[in-house]
């Protein structure tokens, strides 16, 4: 239940730099080394002594790594920049604060990929009910407005170009509604109820827009393509094997084309468009055969990537891969202490609900001899928005590690099943 030891390891787009989170003076905060560097040469680069940092990501010229951070768990985020290159093992940069005002909350909306050296940030100092949007060069701070939002917009989406295109607006009924920036202003495109899924996830290169969406007869979420000219919405694809709503899209950094689609459900299932990306994705699950594996990080040439392996015995490992080579490089353990071989398996399970529906769950069995009449406990996730995984599972492990059978359901509501 502690700390992972490395967690978050991304590589810089340019590929000199593996940063990742680890421990300072007990606090999670980012660290650095070059790329062929042994870990236990690395530096940090951040000295946060009250909050941990959980996640980050680098800009797209390399030339600066972002995060966000609140205050002792007000929730009021702010977006902070730091420069790698002025960090040594002697010297830790101090952070540049991007949104320095007083009782707000910043989010970060976009990386545009046309301009390298800024980000999309929406910031609430105008109205605190609502967002305005700016551009924010990360060398500096200076910001830019985009859209004063008196529309009362809870989301914008941006093209390929950096232009904001769209956006989202809450109904008093509990739906949404997407709205196009026209000359004129902000015109209704496409709604949705409260019970149905209408996301924007971006643009593609000829202008259109991909959308993970429900709205109609379909149970489960799917891909559609929307045409902001014609206004035409043209169904993809869903889950080819009608259990689970369309969880993720992944897409090239080079050429904006679509790569993958993918499903959770009893575990994750991915379908490639991208043959490159297949037969290497194929590759890596050939040496490791009983476990998910995820790419995490990606150099902006996509030459190199680091991939994550993990499965329910097995809290994780990172490795680095070169993909014209096909060379593995493992790189850390997140807890290389744990007795892994006192891990017991996770069993994807079904069982009916009193009204004949079939309700996912996952059940781990302790590793004894004894397999009847054993205490048991139901583990139920929270949420309601929200769902159990095949996996690594500390409170599972920890339970079946006592002698209690634990049964985790997806109850109905559970996140991802229509």
């Amino acid at each position: 239940f502690g700390n992972p030891l490395i967690s978050g390891a991304q590589l810089s787009p340019n590929g000199q730099f593996i940063s990742f989170i680890k421990p300072l003076d007990g606090i999670m905060n980012i660290w650095l080394k070059p790329k062929d560097a042994a870990f236990e040469n690395a530096f940090p680069i951040t000295s946060d002594t009250k909050r941990p940092i959980r996640s980050y990501f680098w800009s797209r010229d390399s030339k600066h790594i972002l995060y966000e951070q609140d205050k002792g768990g007000d929730e009021n985020f702010r977006v902070y920049s730091v420069d790698p290159y002025k960090a040594s093992k002697d010297t830790i940069p101090e952070a540049t604060d991007l949104t320095p005002y007083d009782d707000i909350r910043a989010f970060i909306v976009s990386v545009p990929k046309k301009f390298e050296d800024r980000i999309y940030v929406g910031i609430n100092d105008r109205d605190k009910a609502w967002h305005d949007y700016y551009a924010v060069d990360i060398a500096t701070g200076a910001r830019t407005l985009i859209l004063e939002n008196k529309e009362q917009l809870n989301g914008v989406s941006f093209d390929l170009d950096g232009n904001l295109r769209l956006g989202s607006r809450s109904l008093s009924d509990g739906g949404n509604e997407i709205l196009k920036k026209t000359e004129e202003g902000f015109v209704k495109i496409l709604e949705s109820n409260l019970e149905e899924t209408l996301n924007p996830v971006r643009f593609d290169k000829e202008g259109k827009v991909y959308f993970i969406s429900n709205v109609g007869d379909p149970d489960l979420s799917g891909l559609y393509s929307y045409d902001l000219a014609s206004a035409e919405m043209t169904f993809i694809e869903s889950d080819p094997e009608n259990e689970v709503d369309l969880a993720n899209i992944s897409f090239s950094q080079i050429t904006d084309e679509l790569i993958a689609t993918i499903y959770v459900g009893d575990k994750k299932r991915i379908y490639w468009k991208n043959d490159n990306y297949k037969n290497d994705y194929e590759f890596l699950k050939s040496q490791f055969p009983d476990s998910e594996l995820s790419i995490t990080s990606s150099t902006k040439d996509e030459k190199t990537w680091i991939f994550y392996v993990n499965n329910d015995t097995n809290p994780g490992m990172a490795f680095l891969f070169e993909r014209s080579s096909q060379r593995i490089e493992f790189l850390y353990s997140p807890r290389p202490d744990l007795p892994t071989e006192h891990l017991a398996p996770m069993h994807p399970v079904r069982y009916p609900s009193l009204d004949g529906l079939s309700i996912p769950a996952y059940l781990t069995i302790p590793k004894s001899t004894v397999r009847t009449n054993l205490p048991a406990v139901v583990f139920v996730h929270g949420g309601p928005w929200a769902r159990d995984n095949w996996g690594y599972n500390s409170y599972a492990q920890f339970l079946a590690n006592r002698g209690y059978v634990v049964l985790q359901p997806n109850f109905r509501g559970s996140t991802g099943y229509g």
